[in-house]
């Protein structure tokens, strides 16, 4: 669940992963400054191409020897596609980094025959036309990719092919047939709902999951918050949102699991997940953008990040782990420059607030998410019902207890003591507090610094329980060692 999101759309790839030009890029074009600092966030699945630039893509023009790629126009997002990083590239920047590669398929203007050769391409052994074909490009051994999208967002009148659920479903269910003729070992995610507040969810989830059929690993899910108020604990209570949407969906595949009999669910697969909201369209049933071509590489929704938003995100990541024996797969989107933890500006690197939040987790992401029981201070929000002041979760190693907590209180700290049930606590570890003197305080290329992680004072343990005061508006990330 501490996955990323790799899209050819502004300069997500362009100028932010791959810019052959810049002082920082390494003998394969990329930039090590941006790589850097990703390595830091220790992302697990990473999805490549798309995203909506995937419903219009051709593969074939992202292989083989770059001067002989063509220029395409990007429908998706007007702009023109030099094709210049392609399959080869993201398989082998995702090798170098330790990524899993999550590979999405073009399920819009394209067929089941070309997914199936595009697996083909990345796991078929020498001696097949198609591997082959890599083994000429450079690489003769299989990339075995064993996570592949069945199409993005396939239920949006923003996409490209954009359809009816039933022939949805009858593309994905093709294309994973013919898919797994080549690789009969991977696993597939199939598009759910692209956003809650569309009229057809769940019912378009819940038509997929039995259309489909038992043979589905994954339904894709994806969310965006949109900040909507200035109450700030109204604003990082945005969590119990996704909490309620992750609930809504279990229910719905435990009533199809039931009824087809299957044995197993599918999981959830939360492939698109951010805080989205100053460059987002005033319009959810959002249109694709005008027919004037933008150039390469145009600039593109560079949300730039405070405090209070880093906390939203910590907010997605504990309800991820609150859900974590159903939420099996999560991409933050995207990892750099389109709504992301990075940004670029020319050889210039700023680490925005997000960056931390996502670090302080996956940093403690070994062991098992544990459930927690609260007794606490509260607040009531209207129409949403009594929140705690703290969002609290926690994950257990064989020798140490992570707790990740936010404190939504914009004015008062907030005291938090930490039992473990049969264990005891026997230590402080590593522990970091993000906050800021201004809960809408961010990071600029003036003061790239002002929003960052420092380490937490003032953790004691006493007869076997933590205490540790969590500062207004902040996130704590707090290790505790355990006794043998």
């Amino acid at each position: 669940m501490f996955g990323g999101f790799l899209e050819h759309m502004g300069r997500c790839v362009y100028e932010g992963v791959y810019e052959p030009t810049s002082r920082h890029a390494d003998e394969h074009g990329c930039r090590t400054d941006v790589l850097e600092q990703l390595a830091r966030l220790r992302m697990t699945a990473v999805r490549y191409p798309g995203g909506n630039f995937v419903s219009g893509y051709d593969w074939r023009d992202g292989v083989g020897p770059r001067a002989q790629r063509p220029v395409r126009v990007d429908r998706a997002w007007s702009n023109l596609e030099s094709n210049q990083f392609g399959t080869d590239e993201f398989l082998q920047l995702a090798d170098r980094m330790g990524w899993t590669p999550m590979m999405a398929v073009n399920l819009g203007t394209g067929t089941p025959e070309s997914a199936s050769d595009l697996v083909a391409y990345c796991n078929a052994p020498v001696g097949t036309p198609l591997g082959d074909e890599r083994a000429a490009n450079g690489h003769p051994d299989p990339y075995d990719v064993g996570l592949w999208c069945l199409g993005n967002e396939m239920d949006g009148p923003w996409q490209i092919g954009h359809t009816t659920v039933e022939e949805y479903t009858r593309r994905a269910r093709e294309a994973a047939a013919c898919m797994r003729q080549v690789s009969p070992g991977i696993e597939v995610v199939a598009c759910g709902s692209s956003d809650p507040n569309l009229r057809h969810f769940p019912s378009w989830d819940r038509a997929v999951l039995a259309g489909f059929g038992p043979g589905l690993d994954h339904l894709s899910v994806h969310r965006y918050a949109r900040k909507l108020t200035r109450d700030t604990r109204r604003w990082l209570s945005f969590g119990r949102i996704v909490d309620a949407q992750i609930d809504q969906l279990r229910t719905v595949l435990a009533d199809v699991a039931h009824a087809e009999g299957w044995e197993r669910t599918p999981t959830l697969s939360f492939d698109e997940w951010n805080v989205w909201y100053r460059t987002m369209p005033t319009s959810l049933w959002r249109t694709r953008l005008p027919a004037r071509v933008n150039g390469f590489a145009p600039p593109l929704i560079e949300e730039v990040y405070t405090l209070e938003d880093a906390l939203v995100v910590a907010g997605f990541l504990n309800s991820f782990l609150r859900n974590a024996d159903l939420v099996r797969i999560a991409n933050i989107a995207q990892v750099v420059n389109v709504i992301a933890p990075l940004l670029t500006r020319g050889d210039d690197l700023l680490v925005q607030s997000i960056h931390d939040a996502f670090r302080m987790f996956s940093e403690r992401r070994s062991g098992d998410s544990l459930r927690v029981t609260q007794r606490g201070p509260t607040f009531d929000l209207w129409r949403a019902g009594t929140q705690p002041v703290l969002d609290v979760t926690a994950v257990l190693g064989r020798r140490e207890l992570h707790v990740l907590a936010v404190n939504r209180d914009p004015r008062r700290a907030a005291p938090l003591q930490v039992e473990l049930s049969g264990r005891v606590i026997a230590g402080v570890g590593e522990c970091e507090v993000l906050t800021a003197e201004d809960p809408r305080a961010r990071n600029t290329w003036r003061d790239p610094d002002r929003v960052r992680a420092r380490p937490l004072s003032g953790v004691g343990v006493t007869d076997g329980s933590a205490d540790v005061v969590l500062p207004p508006v902040s996130l704590a990330a707090v290790s505790l060692r355990l006794a043998d």
